[in-house]
This record gives C-alpha cells, structure tokens and sequence, in this order.
C-alpha cells in the first residue's frame, strides 16, 4: 500500500475550516459516511483538532498481568509525528490520561480521537491537549485492553478511517477526510466558507433564505 500525502499544509487548512462545511463537501462528493456518531464529544467545548490519522486499533485484554505491559499502546504513542491526530478504536475504558497527552504534545500531536473514555479530564483539560471521546472512566486499559495494531484501518464511531486521512474535530463533531481526496476537498470547503460569508451577509441584510439560496445555493 502506498503511503498517503501529508503535506502539513493540509492540516494548517483544515484547522482553519470548522466540520459541517468539510461533511457538506464531502456529502456532494459522494463520501456520505465520513461524519463521527454523536457520541463522540469534545472534552471541553472550545477543543479543536486537524490534521492525520494515526490509527490504533485496541481489543479486549487476554491477560489481567501481560509480560510486557502497554507495549502497543506505548509503541502507537511513540510513533506520533508532527501533525497527527490520534484515531482508537471503541473501547470499554480509558486507553487515554495525562501522561500520554504530555508525550503527545512533545511530539507534534494535534489532538486524540476515541470511541471509548478517557480519564485525568481535568488535567489534560488544563494543558489544553484536545481529546474527543465518548465521557469519562476512572479505570486503567492494562489488563481491559490490548493494542493489536497501529497505522492500519480501524473503525472508529461507525466511520472506517485509513492511516493518513485527515482529521477534524470540533464541537459539532469529528469528520474524516479521505487521504486521496483531501486537496479538493479543503478546495470545495474553502469556496463554500467564502460563499457562507456572502449568505450571512446578504440575510443580515434582510435578504429571504429562498432568495439567498436561489442565488447563491448555499443553506
């Protein structure tokens, strides 16, 4: 398999655009499965993340006392780069805390998304470390959860993410963009904010929503 682009621009784009204008795009491209479930929420409202998917996919544990302990999931955070975003899979606890998000920061990472708990909430909330999760859980992964892989597909929220897509995540959401369709992609929903900018305008201005679609064909 070819590895995907990642040129950082991408992401420095991306971060610039806010999730129902990427999942619009996305929409009238055809990739209509591209938008998290809702249960994914951020950890504090304000929280934002863009850039690529580093994957990982999690399983329950065979063992409550492993011979070598948090070994995929050290290996998954040690392969971090600048400008990735950290994908899970569904878990039933917390694979992540403070400690990892201290490591992430150092290493570039724009933000953690996972279908599962997290914990040290509050600590990680005052280092200001971006995380999207499903809600809280005091409980450790060792011995509840094993990391079988990092960098392939895995499924996250109902939505099949590939190593390298690119990741937005703010309060309405988490949207995956396709690695292969991300140029245009961040094209399309550059244009559209501009066009939003002109509908906005032109209703404040008293303009009808019939009138400002027929014109602009933008809602």
């Amino acid at each position: 398999m070819s590895l995907p682009n990642r040129p950082i621009e991408w992401a420095d784009r991306l971060a610039k655009l806010y999730t129902p204008v990427v999942a619009d795009v996305l929409d009238k491209l055809g990739f209509r499965n591209q938008s998290m479930n809702p249960r994914v929420r951020p950890l504090w409202p304000e929280a934002k993340a863009a850039g690529f998917a580093l994957t990982v996919q999690t399983v329950p544990a065979r063992e409550q006392s492993p011979a070598q302990p948090y070994a995929g999931e050290l290996a998954a955070a040690d392969s971090l780069r600048r400008g990735d975003v950290l994908v899970v899979s569904e878990s039933a606890c917390s694979f992540w805390g403070e400690l990892l998000s201290t490591a992430a920061t150092y290493r570039g990472c724009r933000g953690v998304v996972l279908d599962g708990p997290t914990r040290d909430s509050l600590a990680i909330r005052e280092m200001g470390f971006p995380v999207f999760h499903v809600g809280f859980h005091p409980a450790d992964s060792l011995g509840r959860l094993d990391v079988t892989a990092h960098n392939v597909p895995i499924s996250c929220a109902d939505v099949l993410v590939y190593p390298g897509d690119l990741i937005l995540a703010d309060h309405d959401g988490v949207v995956v963009v396709p690695n292969g369709v991300a140029e245009e992609v961040l094209r399309l929903a550059e244009e559209k904010v501009s066009g939003e900018n002109l509908v906005r305008k032109a209703l404040a201005g008293g303009m009808t929503t019939a009138e400002a679609f027929k014109k602009y064909g933008i809602l």
